[in-house]
């Protein structure tokens, strides 16, 4: 489940527009790294990309906020672009976060960005957990085509965000959309985009220096030789003890696929975002099947809708119009008040107010009386 889920959110991360979206998707994603972890048993490695997670997702998602706020409350990456010079410190701490969540590091050398240790770590770990069981193959396969995606969509958001030709004017955002209506979201017009104030971009370079060392840092307590002291048993070691000790003698191209399938993803986004600009935006134009199934979220959205929403809501229906109002009511509190009222309506007839009416009725009941008295006793 944690593979799927890897692999799932990754690649709808790959059709989304709105820059926050896209990186939630992406921790959708690295949560899955986590659990598939935690699912061959390398549960320090889990707990190391929990931890180095923590500083370049942060960092990744307060720099998103910070864009948010240089373009006026837009979200929408197709209405920025050629912000790096506009926003210089967010853009070179996002670079940061950028390189820390897609593992960028050199495994001969031991040398990288704070994803690079836990990420490889836990991809190893899968493949180590692969020799005996199929499900752990299928984890460490899912694991390394998930970094090639988690590159595309990472550098396609700096591209789209970042490089290329600004979209955030007016002219260039109403022919963007060709209709010549205004769709920027609140975006002031005329109003060029600005760099965060300190109280904001003080806190990304802090969690850049996390985006940077933490993996360097606390690689050895988490997964290597000083984790028996740094963990003090309160994690099981029957299982990830063997899976980290066997990661260090692994096939060099193990090793190194990590970083090659991040170097494609990364190729691949420069081609459709910056040296053929335009490409990515004409694909998801012709909203062809591959692109509509990932950017409506292989429509889990309309599966749950179908299947749990409606059919809790039918289900509420049948109890609330049928078993609460038609027989709980109907029979008993309603249908006893309608009942009272039917007989009260009818008895109100009698209700003239004229004298003789009452005369008569009375007549007629002493006749009554007079008669079962004559029949009871006769």
């Amino acid at each position: 489940m944690g593979a799927i889920t890897c692999l799932f959110a990754a690649t709808i991360g790959l059709a989304q527009n709105d820059i926050k979206r896209v990186i939630a998707y992406s921790t959708c994603s690295q949560l899955g790294y986590m659990f598939f972890a935690a699912g061959v048993g390398a549960y320090p490695a889990a707990m190391f990309h929990l931890f180095t997670h923590a500083f370049f997702k942060a960092l990744l998602f307060l720099c998103a906020g910070s864009v948010i706020e240089a373009m006026h409350h837009e979200q929408d990456m197709r209405k920025m672009g050629a912000l790096w010079n506009k926003v210089p410190v967010t853009y070179a701490v996002m670079i940061i976060g950028t390189l820390a969540i897609t593992g960028v590091g050199i495994p001969g050398l031991d040398l990288g960005f704070a994803g690079f240790y836990s990420k490889d770590a836990i991809i190893d770990s899968a493949y180590v957990a692969g020799q005996t069981s199929q499900t752990g193959m299928f984890a460490f396969v899912a694991g390394v085509i998930a970094a090639g995606l988690t590159s595309f969509y990472s550098w396609r958001l700096i591209f789209m965000t970042f490089h290329g030709h600004a979209k955030w004017g007016d002219d260039d955002a109403h022919a963007a959309h060709g209709d010549g209506t205004d769709h920027s979201h609140g975006h002031a017009h005329g109003a060029a985009p600005h760099e965060s104030p300190v109280s904001m971009v003080g806190p990304l370079i802090l969690l850049a220096v996390g985006a940077t060392f933490a993996g360097w840092v606390f690689d050895d307590a988490f997964v290597g030789a000083e984790r028996a002291s740094f963990w003090r048993g309160t994690l099981s070691t029957l299982t990830s003890g063997r899976l980290l000790t066997e990661i260090d003698h692994l096939p060099a191209w193990v090793v190194w696929a990590p970083l090659g399938v991040t170097a494609v993803g990364f190729a691949a986004a420069c081609y459709y975002y910056i040296a053929r600009e335009g490409l990515g935006a004409r694909i998801a134009a012709r909203r062809g099947p591959v692109w509509a199934f990932l950017y409506n979220k292989w429509y889990f959205d309309e599966l749950y809708d179908l299947l749990l929403v409606r059919t809790a809501r039918a289900l509420g229906d049948l109890f609330w119009k049928t078993g609460d109002k038609a027989l709980i009511d109907g029979l008993g509190p309603d249908g006893v008040a309608a009942v009272s009222n039917t007989i009260g309506k009818a008895a109100s007839r009698f209700q003239s107010g004229y004298l003789y009416h009452y005369a008569f009725v009375m007549l007629v009941g002493v006749a009554g009386l007079v008669s079962y008295a004559l029949w009871a006793f006769r």
